[in-house]
């Protein structure tokens, strides 16, 4: 098993390498900061001593290796907006998106696990019908429609919940139940195919004919061995999470990275972006990863190389 962590946090070398080029080319195609940082009567020595200063005057490849170098140490450059080490203020707001993200997937799965067992073990039935149908609806709806229905509803008419913020769990309920409503729709659909693929076993009809309880059947047999593709799958959405995170913590003012990304987007602030772009990739990497070592952890057919 060391072996193996060895030889993956190795492969995870270049492709950070590769993410830190993706970054870097896109926020420099997104416009120049020297506008938004200077007024409109600014002179164009004005812009060009702003530019100096910035090292946004030399070639392009220079400004590159001069960012991989500070990256190394950790430095992404200071956030003209905050006047602060832009790697700070991205972590400050991690804990928020953390937290929201593990809100919404425990919502996930308190709502997709039992709706999937329920629809596979009574397939073709209502509730099957109800169950797809649901999660076909839950994933087309766009976060951002279904948490302005959610702030109509819950917080405008009926007053029951905060219309934003963050401090008191009130306030986490109507974000985590917009970002984990598409998650739990993808995971009932997954949890209901695999169900019913490890149901036709020879292995659950042998458990039946020796006269076990069906809830022991289901839930210790079958369901536990559905696990591997949920596992799976619960891993990938995290990239799901964080670009829901995004559009969710605008809506309902969570003040997480999500939030942070939108609001350096529209300020054109590149420390913070790059920051949070990098710090969010090493997220999805490490939660791909854990995935991966779960996933032989549950099959023990596969083998640690």
């Amino acid at each position: 098993m060391r072996q193996y962590l060895l030889k993956t946090l190795l492969q995870i070398v270049p492709v950070l390498f590769l993410i830190t080029i993706i970054v870097f080319l896109l926020v420099h195609a997104s416009g120049d900061p020297v506008s938004l940082m200077l007024p409109d009567t600014a002179t164009d020595e004005d812009r060009q001593n702003l530019s100096a200063a910035l090292g946004l005057d030399r070639p392009l490849l220079q400004q590159y290796f001069t960012f991989l170098g500070n990256l190394v140490q950790g430095d992404f450059g200071q956030s003209f907006r905050y006047k602060q080490d832009a790697l700070p203020i991205v972590l400050d707001r991690l804990p928020a998106t953390f937290e929201l993200a593990l809100a919404a997937m425990i919502v996930a799965n308190v709502i997709a696990i039992p709706l999937g067992i329920l629809s596979a073990t009574k397939r073709n039935s209502i509730l099957d019908v109800f169950a797809t149908g649901a999660a076909v609806l839950g994933k087309a709806m766009p976060h951002f429609w279904l948490g302005i229905m959610f702030i109509l509803l819950f917080s405008v008419k009926l007053g029951l919940f905060p219309v934003s913020g963050r401090g008191t769990f009130a306030h986490l309920v109507l974000p985590a139940l917009t970002l984990g409503s598409g998650i739990a729709a993808e995971m009932t659909r997954l949890i209901r195919s695999s169900m019913l693929e490890i149901l036709g076993q020879d292995y659950i009809r042998t458990a039946r004919s020796k006269g076990l309880r069906e809830r022991i059947v289901i839930y210790k047999h079958a369901f536990r061995n559905s696990l591997i593709p949920v596992v799976t799958i619960m891993a990938l959405q995290i990239s799901s999470l964080i670009s829901g995170a995004i559009i969710t913590e605008a809506i309902f003012a969570w003040p997480g990275m999500g939030q942070l990304i939108v609001q350096a987007v529209n300020t054109r602030d590149m420390a913070i972006v790059q920051a949070a772009v990098f710090v969010f990739a090493i997220v999805v990497i490490l939660s791909n990863m854990l995935a991966d070592l779960l996933y032989r952890v549950l099959d023990p057919r596969i083998k640690f190389n």
